[in-house]
């Protein structure tokens, strides 16, 4: 009988998290079934994830009307029903955050994309979050912009776990990992423990190739040789990211951290179900393992590497020709870091659009107050 696919991953050292959150899923059982069955090893949610269980499926209604009966507004209900699952789900994973001994049984909750440019809103509503869920194995999702990297230090020297998200670029990750270890450093200075806080770096791939692939179908015309190039641009800055993840775990300054307790920021694939119908539906799966990494995967791509994959460690062997692939794609014209500025602020403007259509959809429930 075949082994699950999903279970060779993670002993080949990568974590299986599902990039999915709604209440049957917690209540039900079958999250319990799927850390069982398949080796998942943490949750990640989004406000798209979030608009898409709350506005638009009927599992919340009758906590919906249990919270207006006792005089819930929208704001209210929002905090209540998102915070209620991620509670949910904190709660089923923690044997495992135990027993990885907090390196995985983790869920992530988000801070509001609004405050992707707004420092100090969004260290207040990362740590309003972390103490009103009170859950050990909670990871606050705060994003990797230029307002966000002075956040990171601030929260991990808080003793706060963090998600990092929506990062397109190496440039941008290394600052992220810059971040996270001068807030390590901070705390390490006022004397307070390192031990047991966990963070991950969200590195979003389809996206890019996506945008990417788009640009040179453009300049299929001009530029026949550019097609070549299709498909190239998100694994290549995914190995150079993962290059740079060994640099720094390996450097003397991380090792005397890890020697006080610290354990390092993870690498974590987010955005990996496939756009193109031209490529495998577990490509960026398949094409991303390595140690020491995380794999984030909406439910129908979790389902389809459990079907049909292939486990094997192909991240590495293809660290040494990306740095040529970026190359000749600058060379076709393709402008990574102006790629990685637009991805994130699309990213910023669809996670603030989804945040305010469930806020909106709550805001009726409660007979239009708020709106």
């Amino acid at each position: 009988m075949k082994q699950n696919p999903l279970l060779q991953l993670n002993a080949l050292g990568q974590s299986v998290w599902l990039d999915y959150i709604r209440r049957d899923l917690l209540t039900g059982g079958r999250l319990a079934a799927m850390m069982a069955d398949d080796g998942l090893a943490g949750v990640t949610s989004n406000p798209s994830i979030f608009e898409d269980a709350i506005a638009r499926h009927d599992f919340y209604d009758d906590e919906i009307q249990q919270l207006l009966a006792a005089g819930a507004d929208r704001d209210g209900l929002y905090q209540a029903l998102t915070r209620g699952d991620v509670t949910r789900a904190a709660d089923i994973l923690r044997p495992l955050w135990e027993a990885t001994r907090c390196r995985d049984g983790l869920v992530s909750l988000e801070v509001s994309p609004h405050l992707a440019d707004d420092t100090e809103g969004t260290v207040a509503e990362a740590m309003a979050l972390w103490r009103a869920v009170d859950r050990p194995n909670l990871m606050i999702k705060v994003p990797g912009t230029r307002a966000g990297l002075p956040a990171i230090t601030h929260l991990i020297a808080a003793g706060v776990n963090l998600n990092v998200t929506l990062l397109f670029s190496v440039a941008r990750y290394r600052e992220v990992a810059e971040a996270f270890v001068a807030g390590l450093e901070r705390r390490r200075s006022a004397g307070q423990p390192l031990a047991g806080i966990a963070s991950v770096a969200s590195f979003f791939i389809s996206r890019i190739d996506t945008q990417v692939d788009a640009e040179l179908d453009q300049r299929r015309a001009a530029q026949p040789e550019a097609v070549t190039l299709r498909g190239t641009a998100a694994l290549a800055c995914a190995r150079l990211a993962y290059r740079h993840y060994q640099e720094w775990t390996g450097a003397a300054r991380w090792q005397a951290l890890a020697a006080a307790g610290a354990q390092p920021q993870r690498l974590l694939w987010a955005s990996t179900s496939t756009k193109d119908p031209a490529y495998s539906d577990v490509r960026y799966v398949e094409e991303l393992i390595a140690p020491d990494t995380v794999n984030t995967l909406p439910p129908a791509t979790l389902e389809a590497y459990r079907d049909h994959g292939d486990p094997a460690l192909r991240l590495e062997p293809g660290i040494a020709a990306a740095a040529q692939q970026i190359a000749r794609l600058a060379a076709a014209g393709i402008d990574m870091d102006r790629v990685a500025e637009q991805l994130e602020r699309e990213g910023v403007d669809k996670f603030s659009a989804a945040h305010d259509a469930l806020l909106a959809v709550l805001a009726a429930r409660c007979g239009g107050q708020n709106l």
